[in-house]
C-alpha cells in the first residue's frame, strides 16, 4: 500500500514539499483515485481546489496565533536588502579591494563582472536603518515583557532578511517572541533565524499574507525600502483612507527617504487626495520617537 494513504504519515505534515520534490524531479504522483483527499497533494494543487488552499492559509496561521496569545501586532515593513552595519562595511570592503574587470578583446569577449562598489557603499550608508528596526523590536519585547496577556504588544513582519530580520532580532535579544509571515518567493527559501520558530509561517498567496498582516496590526511601521515596501504601506494607507480597516498609527521611518520619494504635497495640489489624508501617517527617525507615536495613540 502507497504511504502516502497512510494518515499517519510524516509526509502529511508537508505535503506541498511532497508533491513539489516531485515535480522539480520531474516525476509527478500518479493519480490515485483511492488516497484520501486531504492527503493528496495532487488534488490539493490543482486549480479548482484554489478556494480550499486560501482558506487554510487564512485558517492556519490564524489558529495558531491564537493559541500562541497573538491579539496585537506591530507591522515591520521595510527593504529585505539591508544589512547589519558590520555586514554592510566587510560588502564595501570586499568590492573596493575585488579586481578590477578585463576590458573586452578585440574578438569581442568580455571579462568578468564588475563588482558593484556603488552598491556596497550605498547598503553601508542604509545599514543604520537595520540598527533602528532591532532597536525597536527590542522596545517592543521590553514594554511587553511585563505586561497581561491581553496588554502585549508583538513584533510582525514579513519573515525575511533586511529591516524584517532586524526587527525579529530585536525581538529575540530582548526576550521576547515575534511573528514571520513568509511568502515562498525564489530568493528567499526560509524566514530569517530570529523569528520566533512556532510563529513563522509561510504563504504561498499574498492575498491571504496582506489580510494577516491586519487582522491584528495596532501599528505600521515603514522603514525604506522597495515595492515590496511600497506595496505593502500604500494597502494599509488605501484601507485606513477608504475606512475598510480601523484607523492606526502609519509611521514612515526615515523621514528624509520618504519625502525624496514620493511628493505627498503634490498629491494634495493636483487633487488626488485631501489634506487630511496627509495625517493618516507621521515621520520618525529614531526609534523611540516612533515607539513614543506609538504609545500615544493608545495613551499606554
Amino acid at each position: 500500500m502507497s504511504s502516502t494513504r497512510n494518515i499517519h504519515d510524516r509526509r502529511l505534515a508537508d505535503a506541498w514539499a511532497t508533491i513539489k520534490s516531485h515535480s522539480d524531479a520531474g516525476l509527478p504522483l500518479d493519480p490515485d483515485a483511492n488516497r484520501l483527499a486531504f492527503a493528496d497533494p495532487e488534488f490539493m494543487l490543482r486549480r479548482e481546489t484554489r478556494g480550499i488552499r486560501m482558506q487554510l492559509e487564512l485558517l492556519k496561521p490564524d489558529l495558531e496565533q491564537q493559541v500562541h496569545g497573538i491579539e496585537n501586532t506591530i507591522v515591520v515593513f521595510g527593504s529585505a536588502r539591508f544589512r547589519d552595519q558590520a555586514s554592510a562595511d566587510e560588502l564595501v570592503k570586499q568590492a573596493e579591494t575585488a579586481p578590477q574587470p578585463v576590458p573586452a578583446d578585440a574578438g569581442g569577449e568580455t571579462g568578468p563582472a564588475p563588482v558593484d562598489a556603488r552598491r556596497a557603499r550605498a547598503l553601508a550608508r542604509n545599514a543604520h536603518y537595520y540598527e533602528k528596526a532591532r532597536a525597536f523590536g527590542r522596545l517592543v519585547a521590553e514594554y511587553s515583557a511585563p505586561k497581561e496577556a491581553r496588554d502585549k504588544l508583538f513584533v510582525c513582519t514579513g519573515g525575511g532578511p533586511g529591516i524584517m530580520e532586524a526587527a525579529n532580532r530585536g525581538a529575540c535579544e530582548a526576550h521576547g517572541v515575534s511573528v514571520g509571515l513568509s511568502i515562498a518567493l525564489p530568493m528567499e527559501e526560509a524566514a530569517n533565524e530570529y523569528v520566533t520558530p512556532a510563529l513563522s509561517f509561510k504563504f504561498h498567496y499574498f492575498a491571504i499574507r496582506k489580510m494577516h498582516f491586519m487582522m491584528r496590526a495596532k501599528a505600521l511601521l515603514a522603514f525604506p525600502g522597495g515595492f515590496g515596501t511600497l506595496d505593502e504601506l500604500f494597502e494599509v494607507i488605501t484601507l485606513v483612507q477608504t475606512r475598510k480597516a480601523r484607523q492606526v498609527p502609519i509611521v514612515l521611518f526615515g523621514s528624509d527617504y520618504w519625502k525624496r520619494l514620493i511628493n505627498f504635497d503634490m498629491l494634495v495640489d493636483e487633487g488626488v487626495i485631501s489634506p487630511a489624508d496627509l495625517d493618516l501617517f507621521q515621520f520618525a527617525d529614531d526609534p523611540q520617537v516612533a515607539w513614543d507615536i506609538i504609545r500615544t495613540f493608545y495613551r499606554l
